[in-house]
């Protein structure tokens, strides 16, 4: 099993924490993973993407071309990594900032208002972890359990007073994932 995934987004929406708290979540739970970054110059504002992989055998090469699943959290990110998702794959997009609906109909999706459910629960800043939790919901690589563990583990100590209010973002992802996501029709 090896599980590709891409998240992008503007800097500032905490895309590269997404992807190292997977990542995070992966090593802790005894699989190989790889994390790459990738940013542009600016501290906020700018593109920011970055690929993880999770996997229980070794892996051979570090770069995703087609990513089994892809979290996008603005509308450059979704027409970019939309089409580059595999068949059957995983797509959630931040429906906060994409005035659009998905263009496949072969993968899993959900548009998940992450701004809005991170400013219900008092920080805005968690909107990344309202897409985690509706990510591990359509793509059970890991489970919340293991990405709050991830968080327990890994989280600066300076930031360890968010951990209730991570953990509940992941929640309420999960739980907005479980109830809108658009699965792809399976014939048969």
């Amino acid at each position: 099993m090896q599980t590709d995934i891409m998240i992008a987004g503007f800097g500032g929406q905490g895309v590269l924490f997404a992807g190292q708290i997977l990542a995070y979540a992966g090593m802790d739970a005894g699989y190989n993973v790889t994390w790459i970054p990738s940013y542009g110059p600016e501290m906020r504002g700018g593109t920011a993407n970055c690929t993880v992989i999770i996997s229980d055998e070794e892996i051979g090469s570090p770069l995703v071309r087609h990513p089994k699943a892809s979290i996008v959290m603005n509308l450059p990110s979704l027409e970019k990594y939309e089409p580059l998702i595999v068949s059957g794959g995983v797509l959630v997009a931040n429906a906060s900032l994409v005035n659009r609906g998905p263009e496949r109909d072969d993968i899993d999706s959900v548009f998940v208002p992450t701004n809005e459910i991170a400013e219900q629960i008092g920080n805005r800043r968690l909107m990344n972890m309202v897409a985690v939790g509706a990510l591990i919901t359509l793509l059970p690589v890991l489970t919340v359990s293991e990405i709050e563990k991830a968080l327990e583990n890994h989280m600066p100590e300076r930031h360890r007073r968010l951990l209730p209010v991570n953990f509940q973002a992941l929640e309420k992802g999960a739980e907005f994932a479980k109830k809108e996501a658009k699965l792809k029709v399976v014939a048969g």
